[in-house]
């Protein structure tokens, strides 16, 4: 099934001293979504911001809140989250002891759901879930800093990942996160991903760039 390619600009490379102007102006660019990364220094190496921080923002677009969890535990926050203004909620598959539940409680909540792997996470954790799963997001780097360069052996990942929900049936999103560019978006495309991650490539020009970077991750897709 052909998808419409769709660039996620991630706010943990904005300027936080403006956020709610930053994420107008990549909403007025061109953004599809807007991409929240949540990390709490205990299940990734990084601390960001919580639900409090992107509630004050919920106002700056329109667009869809992409919230990507990297915390443990997360079921005991996901109301919060979504409460603050989530459109879709992503918990990272190790993150607590029962990702079925906490797919639950995202799906009664009303939002869509998400699921998260790691380079090091067997992609048989999705079997079991499929069903219940809106996206997978295959990190294309490992998860706790925005600036990594992408790891080429994720391709393959993401494309076992793009067969496993062909053979599925379901309509599932592929979505990529890590060391997204202009140069390595394609070859995640060709892969089977269609919605793209991308901070410092979207954010490094400042806002008269941000057209043109997204643009420019997007491609000829």
């Amino acid at each position: 099934m052909s998808r419409d390619i769709k660039i996620a600009p991630s706010i943990l490379s904005a300027d936080f001293g403006h956020l709610a102007d930053e994420i107008t102006a990549i909403d007025k660019a061109g953004a599809d979504y807007i991409h929240i990364d949540v990390m709490d220094g205990h299940f990734v190496p990084n601390i960001s911001f919580g639900a409090p921080v992107y509630k004050c923002v919920r106002s700056a677009t329109k667009k869809f809140f992409d919230v990507h969890l990297m915390i443990a535990p997360t079921d005991a926050y996901l109301k919060d989250f979504v409460d603050a203004g989530a459109d879709g909620i992503t918990v990272h598959a190790e993150a607590g002891p029962h990702l079925h539940r906490s797919l639950q409680t995202i799906k009664s909540l009303g939002v869509k759901t998400g699921v998260a792997i790691n380079l090091s996470t067997p992609n048989d954790v999705l079997t079991s879930v499929m069903d219940m799963v809106d996206m997978v997001l295959v990190m294309t780097i490992n998860p706790g800093f925005g600036g990594q360069k992408f790891v080429p052996s994720s391709l393959d990942k993401i494309r076992d990942v793009r067969r496993r929900i062909t053979e599925s049936g379901y309509d599932i999103d592929i979505q990529v996160d890590g060391g997204i560019t202009a140069e390595t978006a394609p070859q995640v495309i060709e892969a089977g991903a269609n919605v793209l991650v991308a901070g410092t490539a979207v954010f490094k020009d400042g806002p008269s760039g941000y057209a043109k970077n997204i643009e420019a991750i997007r491609g000829n897709n």
